[in-house]
C-alpha cells in the first residue's frame, strides 16, 4: 500500500514530510533500496538518495551489508531513549513517592529540566497537603524552587551559566535574583547534596529536594518535599532529608544508577 500524501505546499514542510515517509517505509519494511523507496514515494531516485544521505548523517538510517539498501539507524532509538527516560522515571517514582508522601505527610515531587524550567512529572499528596497545588506538568522556575536548584547545580558549567544570563524573576520578597550569590548557593548544593527553598516561588511555601541520579551517574531529576512554612521550617526540612535522600537513592538504582562502595 502506498504511503504518499498529499503535498504540504511548501518546500521545506514537504523535504521534512518525505522524509518521515522514509522512516516509515523502512519500519515496515525493514529495508530498501533507493529505487523501491523513489517509487513507492512517486519521486525521483535523485530525490530519494538526498533523502536517505541526511538521514543517514543523522544516524537516523544506515546501509546494511546489502550494496545499496537501508534500513533504520541507531540514531531512532537514542532519540526513543531521551523519550522512554521521562515515561520510565514517572513510572518508577511513583511507587516510591507515594510512600514518602504517606511517611512525610508533605507533598512529593519529582521534577526534570525542560530548557530553562524545572517541570514537575510525578507528585504524591501526604495526609496533611490536601488543600496544596497539583504541579504535575507546570513549569517552575529553576532559581526559586529547591527541584531547579538541585538541576542547576549539577548542570555542565557552561550550561548553567547560560541560564543563569538570564533576568532572574522576582516572585516574592525572598526570591534569590543576584546571579552571583544564586552560583554560590548553587555550589554549596552541590556540595552538600541537597537545595532548599524558603517562600520563593510561594509565599508561605517551603522546599527541599535532592538529586536522582541515572546510568551514567548524570542527574536527570529532583525529588522534593514541600509544604507550607508553619510546618516546615528550617528545622523541619532538615528532618525530611534523610528519608528524601533515602527514596533518591532508591530511584536512583531503578534508573540504573549502581555507585560504586563506598561512593
Amino acid at each position: 500500500m502506498s504511503s504518499t500524501r498529499s503535498d504540504p505546499g511548501n518546500g521545506s514542510l514537504q523535504s521534512v514530510d518525505r522524509a518521515l515517509q522514509v522512516l516509515e517505509l523502512l519500519a515496515g519494511w525493514g529495508q530498501g533500496g533507493v529505487s523501491e523507496l523513489a517509487d513507492e514515494m512517486g519521486v525521483h531516485k535523485s530525490t530519494a538518495s538526498r533523502l536517505l544521505n541526511a538521514l543517514e548523517a543523522r544516524e537516523l538510517v544506515e546501509q546494511t551489508g546489502e550494496r545499496g539498501k537501508y534500513r533504520l539507524g541507531f540514531g531512532l532509538v537514542r532519540l526513543a531513549g531521551r523519550v522512554d527516560v521521562h515515561l520510565d522515571l514517572a513510572e518508577q517514582a511513583r511507587p516510591l513517592t507515594d510512600a514518602l508522601a504517606r511517611s512525610l505527610g508533605e507533598s512529593v515531587n519529582v521534577a526534570v529540566l525542560r530548557e530553562h524550567f524545572a517541570v514537575n512529572v510525578v507528585q504524591s499528596r501526604g495526609a496533611a497537603s490536601v488543600a496544596t497545588s497539583n504541579w504535575v506538568g507546570q513549569l517552575t522556575p529553576l532559581h526559586a524552587t529547591s527541584s531547579g536548584k538541585v538541576l542547576l547545580a549539577h548542570l555542565e558549567p557552561g550550561e548553567r551559566s547560560a541560564l543563569l544570563a538570564r533576568p532572574l524573576e522576582r516572585f516574592t520578597t525572598h526570591t534569590h535574583t543576584d546571579p552571583d550569590a544564586l552560583r554560590a548557593e548553587l555550589r554549596t548544593v552541590a556540595e552538600e547534596g541537597h537545595a532548599s527553598s524558603h517562600g520563593e516561588l510561594e509565599l508561605g511555601l517551603n522546599a527541599v529536594a535532592v538529586p536522582v541520579r541515572g546510568e551514567d551517574g548524570q542527574v536527570i531529576a529532583a525529588l522534593s518535599a514541600s509544604g507550607p512554612d508553619y510546618r516546615l521550617d528550617a528545622d523541619r526540612l532538615a528532618e525530611k532529608l534523610g528519608p528524601l535522600a533515602a527514596g533518591a537513592a532508591e530511584l536512583s538504582r531503578r534508573m540504573g544508577f549502581w555507585p560504586e562502595s563506598g561512593d
